[in-house]
């Protein structure tokens, strides 16, 4: 994997921190297994594995978040991974601590119990379940408008709103107020007609793939079917 992909931090300072791994691996059994012991033998403490993807031509992708041990750089996880037939590391970086990769029964359950809010939920709760760094909702009427958004998300001025393309809603990286960060972007509509769009971000990556964008969609979707009508964001 290019060295572009490792931020020069990761090389120089290796904070006792979790790691976050994409890897491509053949869709058989017992891939995943090597992967496993390959960065067991490095040191690493696997926490968690989920399948993002299974694809036609027989590659899955997968997400493994690991703890490594201070004394060991990330490069390690690197070679572990490539020493195993085709496997092929797409993303490693850090990722918060007490994340999960299984939030989306407990994100459901917080539409359920609060249907005044769904949406507003859901966007509190799309950066740890989709390992963004921000979450915003824009409400589709005459105007764009952000009905509501967690505070790491970026401020979008009347101009910006104004100018932004409801056909390009995942390329809010035009405005040069915007870090260069990739986007997902989905839309939803609830039992009254009132149209919205979830952004989310990550500065970096890993990009968006075509799964986790239709898991987005469908979250989204569960939470507007939710929403009660003509209820007000908070």
């Amino acid at each position: 994997m290019p060295r572009r992909n490792i931020p020069d931090t990761f090389v120089r300072h290796n904070e006792d921190m979790p790691f976050l791994l994409r890897i491509e691996l053949p869709d058989v059994p017992g891939s995943l297994g090597g992967v496993a012991t390959a960065l067991g033998a490095v040191g690493a403490d696997i926490e968690a594995i989920q399948i993002v993807e299974h694809r036609p031509d027989g590659v899955a992708v997968d997400d493994v978040l690991l703890e490594l041990p201070a004394n060991v750089l990330p490069d390690a996880l690197l070679t572990a991974c490539h020493a195993v037939e085709g496997v092929r590391v797409t993303w490693i970086s850090h990722y918060h601590a007490g994340a999960s990769l299984s939030l989306d029964l407990e994100t459901i359950e917080s539409f359920t119990t609060d249907p005044r809010h769904a949406l507003q939920h859901l966007v509190d709760a799309t950066p740890m379940t989709f390992r963004t760094d921000w979450a915003l909702l824009l409400e589709l009427g005459e105007t764009l408008d952000v009905s509501y958004a967690t505070p790491a998300a970026p401020q979008l001025s009347e101009r910006m709103l104004s100018t932004i393309d409801l056909e390009q809603l995942d390329s809010l990286t035009m405005f040069d107020e915007i870090p260069t960060t990739l986007i997902a972007a989905v839309t939803c509509e609830t039992d009254d007609g009132q149209r919205f769009a979830l952004l989310t971000g990550r500065p970096g990556g890993p990009e968006f793939i075509t799964s986790e964008v239709a898991r987005l969609k469908h979250m989204a979707n569960l939470a507007a079917s939710v929403q009660i009508p003509k209820a007000r964001l908070a």
